[in-house]
């Protein structure tokens, strides 16, 4: 897809990967609205030229800030982005419910409002795309964030499912997994992290070459190694956080 002059909604757009999309997808002529919820990280972004909207998608009311204020936009892109962590580990104590619930909306229930509800202004675009970012943990889970896992291996199936609903239009749907990367979320865990300005360069360039699926850095080698042996895999990622 051609990106220079779409307009793309971002969410998620004022931080870590997506806020680096946002300047590469500004860089190829897009205009880009973003969604974020810290009142410093909106102001920062609006400095640059950006609009943001400033919303918490991880409940109902912030859904349908975004909804109205994207009313009567010609969106050609929905990049659902945001996403947030949770621990849900009994090895370090109770788990906190409230947190776990909101993770659950933000990972999974939101994409699939925002698909619904924009769908319509999708549909009168002459191209248009829907890019979910998951993760590489949609494949395989961790063990030390179960909740997490769960709704992107949600959110992946969703995504394959609806690429095959939409094959006939001319809404292309993709799916980006990206390792672990270098952002506030994964502040303090162990591991290799790529940086989140390659994550997002790949993300974009797999949205000019209409894939389906960008499995980003390490991933590519997970997919692999799942397609030779799927129970090796899940044994080496439930290792992981143990």
């Amino acid at each position: 897809m051609q990106l220079t002059g779409k307009t793309i909604l971002l969410t998620g757009g004022t931080d870590g990967i997506g806020r680096e999309m946002a300047l590469q997808l500004k860089a190829k002529g897009a205009t880009v609205i973003l969604t974020g919820r810290n009142p410093n990280r909106i102001a920062a972004m609006q400095t640059l030229g950006f609009e943001v909207i400033a919303a918490d998608l991880s409940a109902e009311a912030g859904i349908d800030c975004v909804v109205e204020a994207v009313a009567g936009t010609p969106l050609d892109i929905l990049i659902n982005n945001a996403g947030m962590g949770s621990s849900h580990d009994f090895r370090q104590g109770r788990p906190d419910l409230d947190v776990d619930d909101n993770s659950i909306y933000l990972n999974l229930n939101a994409p699939i409002h925002l698909i619904t509800r924009l769908m319509d202004t999708l549909k009168a675009r002459p191209e248009a795309m829907i890019v979910n970012v998951t993760s590489g943990l949609a494949i395989a889970p961790s063990s030390g964030a179960p909740v997490y896992c769960a709704t992107k291996a949600a959110l992946r199936s969703y995504t394959l499912a609806l690429r095959a609903q939409l094959a006939d239009t001319h809404i292309h749907v993709l799916e980006a997994l990206p390792p672990m990367v270098e952002t506030k979320m994964t502040d303090g865990m162990n591991g290799a992290k790529m940086a989140p300005t390659e994550c997002a360069r790949q993300i974009v360039s797999a949205m000019e070459r209409s894939a389906n699926e960008a499995n980003i850095g390490i991933v590519k080698a997970l997919q692999v190694m799942n397609s030779i042996s799927p129970a090796l895999v899940r044994k080496v990622m439930l290792s992981i956080g143990t």
